[in-house]
């Protein structure tokens, strides 16, 4: 994941003054309604947030959606008190973020995965892999890790037996066609396929570059992979408001047969609901 700070989206969080507790005690201005504030990726968590709204309105609850675009500022948020939740990141960062940063924030409930696909670049087949060939992967830890294990799973390399979520490209025992890897930020695999024979990249990137794994890409992680159990994207607050009853209210409602329903048809196998 890009861990970059965006500072315009900071100084928006301070300008709304976006100075919340835990969801249950926050008013909205102009209704008698719980505020829940969360805060969440543009492409898919804000977006399923928004399709869910209708129905905790019906119960009583205004949900209120903070887009971010780094992977920061979100945790920062959420541990100082101005969200009541976020909605963005998947256990492992979150269990690096509480280590780096001396948090204590939770997992509530899991949401979705975003299958990481293997896209075409300069060849467009993989029977079409010359000796050589590159193939460009995100160069952050996770990533990386899910993206060799794709192409193991694939045939095109062999890894250490006990490389596992840590892989890097020192742990390739095997590598028939000599392929070389191009280790880029995730953000830019997309930009960098016309020159590379296929790139790897994770969903949430894949969408907002107009892909779509399903359809688009030549290979993609199993429904019932490893990375899919592992990376599953979670609903996060801090720690001992798990069962308040604006966040278990949320949690219900991002598992519902709504949320369900909205990411199936939208987004077609692009981001696949574990619930």
């Amino acid at each position: 994941m890009k861990k970059t700070v965006g500072i315009t989206l900071a100084i928006l969080l301070l300008s709304v003054g976006l100075l919340a507790g835990c969801g249950g005690e926050n008013k909205a201005p102009s209704e008698d309604m719980t505020v829940i504030k969360v805060g969440a990726s543009t492409t898919p968590h804000a977006e399923i947030l928004n399709a869910i709204k209708e129905d905790l309105a019906a119960e009583g609850y205004d949900l209120q959606v903070m887009e971010f675009t780094d992977y920061v500022l979100p945790n920062m948020a959420l541990d100082d008190g101005s969200l009541d939740a976020n909605y963005f990141q998947h256990q492992p960062y979150l269990d690096d973020f509480n280590k780096e940063r001396n948090m204590n924030l939770v997992s509530v409930a899991k949401i979705h995965y975003e299958p990481l696909g293997l896209y075409p670049g300069k060849k467009t087949s993989l029977d079409d892999l010359e000796d050589g060939d590159s193939i460009a992967v995100p160069n952050d830890a996770t990533n990386e890790a899910r993206s060799l294990l794709l192409l193991q799973d694939l045939g095109l390399l062999k890894l250490k037996e006990d490389a596992g979520m840590l892989a890097t490209p020192n742990d390739i025992v095997e590598n028939p066609k000599n392929l070389k890897f191009e280790e880029l930020d995730a953000a830019q695999v997309a930009k960098a396929l016309p020159d590379v024979a296929f790139g790897v990249i994770n969903g949430n990137n894949a969408l907002l570059a107009g892909l779509n794994a399903a359809k688009d890409a030549v290979a993609m992680e199993a429904k019932d992979s490893l990375a899919a159990e592992t990376f599953a994207n979670i609903l996060v607050v801090r720690s001992g408001e798990e069962e308040s009853p604006a966040i278990q209210a949320l949690a219900k409602a991002l598992q519902s047969d709504t949320a369900k329903k909205f990411i199936e048809e939208t987004y077609e196998g692009a981001v696949v609901p574990v619930f």
